[in-house]
């Protein structure tokens, strides 16, 4: 239910997407994120889909619970398709009441949901296949330029790699705390959408209250351990390109280059 939310999720594994390292695997989301606002066509978006289903196998990873993940968001996926078949002008495709459904609003429909279904795809690589302590190490490479301008990049690293951490912590904990709340007699899924809504409120009071305590806890182990950022920091484990970090690289080049070719000569 609640716990199939894979973004945060680490899974040990040895396969080539595991060994790349962090920084190429997080250019290479980037470059995969922005480039889907790119494609306007099927066949662009037929490419960025083999393109993920492809790093799907190379993970080594069983893509049912990757897929199953999906689940969280399918809700948003059908209320952007309904928006726009609905709310976009063009041919008449059907009528339902008041509302028209126009063939132009069903094509943007497909497109915007796709995008988000692979947006979710490619995000939750990344984490499935990168560890906390990788993930915070590449982000404060690609940031370490930007410290000549007082950006704090270690600072910002931890940050977001620490939320990052925590999205299946509080997941699971708002698993139990539902789970508590319907033995109690609580019901979070009938009734209109205000109902709904109002019904969520003996949620996310103990939920919030547990996030403060988790972080608390969080901020007073970091300093018994006399964290101090990253001043004079050493690592165990150095960060370097290999072969293979060339050839993801190369990769997400050629499907620039695709979808960019397939946008100025494909069908919109």
């Amino acid at each position: 239910m609640i716990r199939n939310v894979p973004i945060g999720q680490f899974v040990p594994g040895r396969s080539i997407i595991h060994r790349l390292d962090p920084r190429t695997k997080i250019l290479v989301v980037l470059v995969y994120v922005a480039i889907l606002f790119v494609a306007n066509n099927a066949y662009a978006y037929a490419l960025l889909l083999a393109f993920g289903l492809a790093g799907l196998a190379l993970t080594r990873l069983k893509p049912r619970p990757v897929l199953r993940g999906l689940r969280s968001v399918w809700f948003l996926v059908v209320l952007t398709v309904l928006l726009n078949l609905f709310m976009t002008p063009g041919p008449t495709l059907f009528r339902l009441g008041p509302l028209h459904a126009t063939q132009t609003g069903a094509v943007m429909g497909l497109f915007m949901g796709g995008r988000l279904v692979l947006l979710i795809l490619a995000t939750s690589l990344l984490t499935l296949t990168t560890s906390p302590i990788d993930l915070t190490d590449g982000l404060e490479r690609l940031l370490q330029p930007f410290r000549r301008v007082g950006v704090p990049a270690h600072e910002l690293a931890m940050m977001m790699t620490i939320a990052l951490r925590f999205i299946p912590t509080l997941v699971e904990e708002a698993d139990k705390i539902m789970k508590a709340q319907m033995a109690r007699g609580a019901d979070f899924m009938s009734g209109n959408i205000v109902r709904r809504v109002r019904s969520l409120v003996p949620l996310l009071v103990p939920l919030f209250v547990s996030a403060f305590r988790r972080a608390d806890d969080l901020a007073l182990a970091m300093e018994a351990r006399c964290y101090r950022g990253g001043l004079n920091r050493t690592r165990m484990r150095q960060l370097k390109f290999m072969p293979r970090d060339l050839g993801a690289a190369l990769a997400s080049v050629a499907l620039v280059a695709g979808v960019v070719y397939l946008r100025l000569q494909g069908p919109s």
